[in-house]
């Protein structure tokens, strides 16, 4: 797969051969708009007028990551006013397209398509097919094991790791952990340094495709009833009760939210990786069996043992690291969109 510096080259380059007529091309890479970074910034005269495109890569351009797109796009066109804001992808298909264009933001793909309407031009191109389709699925990325490496790279997504170092923090094998990194440098998500040190450069889109291929249901769940309210003591229980056994932990969905990121959603479940055998916890807790439909607590068998790395600590009590968090609210039925968004939105860098 292309790296993102190759797919924004060749879609400038796509642009000028669409304005053969524009002159003064000027391109500022990385430009800082407010709090936004974006990819690129390209300046051009068409007819005597200026005209400014923002240019966000996105190495897939499938929708979630087009949805993350036009997020960006909204500030940006409020920090710097005139701007048209350009999609691009090696292929963007028509869901993504139609996103862009409902909200008036342009797109154009290594394909052959594109959607350019600002002031009194429209160009648009649609049909063509992608040039480059990948015939190897994503799913291998997020088998378990594999996910403690995808976890550890979201985690400290500055970090330049060494191949060694990365399987070792991650407890897989080395061969294990190359086919991994093989994986996302053939996605362009990860590069490599002059030392062959590993940095992710694609964060938002590594953590988008695990939330799409990820549900906090893959774990095995047993639902109770409590003898006693919902509340941060209950919780500081079930931790006890858990520790006191010389046992892992973490809070996640809706409990872990709460500990990190206020929020105004009340507390109506709480829910806890708990390692080893749940029963012994449950009955020293006084939990009743329940139907998960009639439960308040849930106790979570995790589906790998990755799911408590880079646990965080609140209050006394663990939660579950930044990024197994957001994948966790993801699908989670009472508003896991919006929370996993807030959470993003207010501890999380992508």
């Amino acid at each position: 797969m292309l790296k993102s510096s190759e797919i924004r080259r060749q879609a400038v380059q796509r642009l000028k051969e669409l304005f053969p007529k524009a002159q003064s091309w000027e391109e500022i890479a990385d430009a800082r708009i407010a709090r936004q970074t974006a990819d690129l910034v390209l300046k051009f005269k068409l007819s005597g007028q200026d005209h400014v495109f923002v240019l966000e890569v996105s190495s897939l351009g499938q929708p979630r990551q087009i949805r993350a797109a036009v997020t960006r796009f909204n500030d940006i066109k409020r920090d710097l006013s005139g701007a048209y804001p350009v999609a691009t992808a090696v292929y963007i298909g028509p869901q993504s397209a139609r996103i862009l264009k409902n909200h008036g933001f342009g797109y154009v793909d290594l394909s052959g398509n594109c959607h350019l309407a600002f002031e009194s031009v429209l160009i648009e191109k649609e049909g063509k097919r992608n040039v480059r389709a990948s015939t190897r699925p994503l799913r291998s990325l997020f088998a378990p094991r594999a996910t403690r490496v995808v976890r550890l790279l979201l985690e400290d997504a500055s970090r330049a790791w060494r191949l060694e170092e990365l399987a070792k923090a991650a407890g897989v094998s080395l061969g294990h952990s190359h086919n991994v990194v093989k994986r996302l440098e053939d996605l362009a998500w990860v590069e490599r340094d002059g030392s062959q040190r590993i940095t992710l450069g694609k964060p938002a889109d590594l953590l988008d495709a695990w939330g799409d291929s990820y549900t906090y249901r893959t774990n095995e769940i047993a639902s109770y009833v409590a003898p006693e309210r919902l509340s941060r003591r209950l919780m500081a229980e079930i931790a006890r009760t858990v520790t006191s056994e010389g046992r892992r932990y973490a809070f996640t969905l809706a409990a872990g939210l709460s500990l990190l990121v206020a929020s105004s959603q009340r507390l109506t479940g709480i829910h806890a990786y708990v390692e080893g055998d749940i029963a012994p916890v449950a009955r020293a807790l006084g939990l009743r069996p329940a139907a998960a439909d009639d439960a308040s607590v849930h106790l979570l068998t995790p589906y790998d043992a990755g799911v408590f790395d880079g646990a965080l600590e609140k209050g006394g009590l663990k939660v579950a690291g930044l990024p197994q968090l957001y994948v966790d609210l993801l699908h989670y039925e009472r508003r896991g969109r919006e929370l996993a968004e807030h959470l993003r939105r207010e501890a999380m860098g992508y």
